[in-house]
């Protein structure tokens, strides 16, 4: 509630017993997958009723999920909420939210959406399984480039291959892959809870894999689980939790395939990495060995330098120049700058095409600013020679 009184302004909020989720973290590392599957459940569920108001949360990190002594889950921080259809209030390419939990699209400066909060929501359940944040780098940029391009690490293969494939199914790179609503999602994570896999596969068909149904046991609360004690649905949140019980989950099968695969990964593994070197140490025209560009530019992530306040980036040029413009865009979109393309002079070489010559202005410079960015236009090549033609008539010998 909110009012005035003697002109004064007030804001009545409620007062959440219980800790972030991000403090129990710091003090248990790794959750039980039961207490995980509701905490999903639960945020999913009271996500839906933000979704059907319009709403999208769009930093959805353990921080923002509060957990009471009874076990209810509490969103907050909607700080950074925006209406899905209202027209955006930030500047063209600005990114809001937590990089360690950002969404593809977000990091590539998209607008958010539903989907872009069961991404987030998927981090946060990866992290709780695993102990560790699927995406990791020396700077938010080389998070969020991660984001956007590299494959999570697999979850340890203890954890039943539905409750995997369900967290993979969240955290996919294109939203149309994620499950279809947070709905869905709270219906499968309940079902998984149960150990009704169909129901589970029904609501999200990527839980669906080669040894779902013979690997998956229904979870089984541990010790553990009574730190986060389970009860009734909170205001959002869907079912409760199993009563704490000493039982430990059943022993998981080796798939068959598994070191047959395994091997062949690395038989695969192997001869990229010598492809790589014989690229690498290949001798060019005058005999020394100058590694590719392509190589050179995919080897170094711009370092991006934040000042203390994180209100700007120290850019320097010679972290991009030489890279596609497609990289530079998204590294720079990333920190919240806008862009502008413009062509520059013409490649040296062949390897140069649509490659960045210069950005300006470079230095220490504010968030929110348009940085130019100048691409090398085509290699001309040779000219070729021209043919004799007639100018004037017939010839006279």
């Amino acid at each position: 509630d909110y009012g005035e009184e003697d002109g004064s302004a007030y804001l009545v909020m409620e007062l959440v017993p219980g800790e972030a989720l991000s403090t129990i973290l710091e003090r248990e590392r790794v959750l039980p997958t039961d207490k995980v599957l509701d905490i999903v459940a639960q945020t999913a569920s009271a996500l839906q009723a933000a979704h059907m108001a319009g709403l999208v949360h769009r930093d959805i990190k353990p921080g923002n999920l509060l957990i009471t002594p009874e076990g209810r889950v509490k969103i907050t921080d909607f700080g950074i909420a925006r209406i899905a259809d209202q027209v955006p209030l930030t500047a063209t390419g600005q990114v809001m939210g937590t990089v360690q939990y950002l969404s593809p699209e977000q990091a590539s400066g998209h607008p958010a959406s539903p989907t872009t909060d069961i991404y987030s929501l998927g981090i946060v359940a990866y992290e709780c399984l695993a102990g560790r944040r699927p995406f990791t780098g020396e700077s938010q940029v080389a998070i969020a480039m991660a984001q956007i391009n590299e494959a999570p690490p697999e979850l340890p293969v203890t954890i039943a291959e539905p409750v995997r494939n369900l967290v993979y199914a969240c955290i996919a790179k294109r939203p149309e892959d994620r499950p279809a609503s947070t709905a869905h999602l709270a219906r499968a994570a309940q079902a998984l809870r149960r150990g009704d896999i169909q129901e589970a596969i029904a609501a999200v068909p990527g839980i669906a894999g080669e040894n779902a149904f013979a690997s998956y046991t229904k979870p089984i609360g541990t010790a553990a689980t009574r730190l986060l004690p389970s009860s009734g649905a909170a205001t959002g949140a869907v079912g409760g939790g199993l009563p704490p019980t000493s039982e430990t989950p059943t022993p998981r099968r080796r798939n068959a395939w598994t070191w047959p695969l395994i091997a062949i990964v690395a038989l695969l593994a192997v001869a990229l990495i010598a492809i790589i070197i014989v690229l690498l140490v290949k001798p060019n025209d005058k005999g020394g060995h100058t590694p590719s560009a392509s190589n050179s530019s995919a080897s170094k992530t711009p370092s991006i330098t934040p000042s203390p306040s994180a209100t700007s980036y120290n850019l320097n040029p010679s972290d991009y120049i030489g890279k596609t413009y497609d990289e530079v865009s998204a590294a720079l979109t990333a920190m919240g700058f806008g862009v502008d393309r413009e062509d520059g002079p013409a490649a040296d070489s062949p390897s140069g095409n649509g490659t960045v010559s210069s950005i300006n202005p470079y230095g220490n410079q504010p968030v929110g600013k348009t940085i130019t960015v100048n691409v090398f236009t085509d290699y001309p090549g040779a000219v070729p020679p021209q043919t004799p033609t007639a100018a004037g008539g017939p010839h006279n010998s």
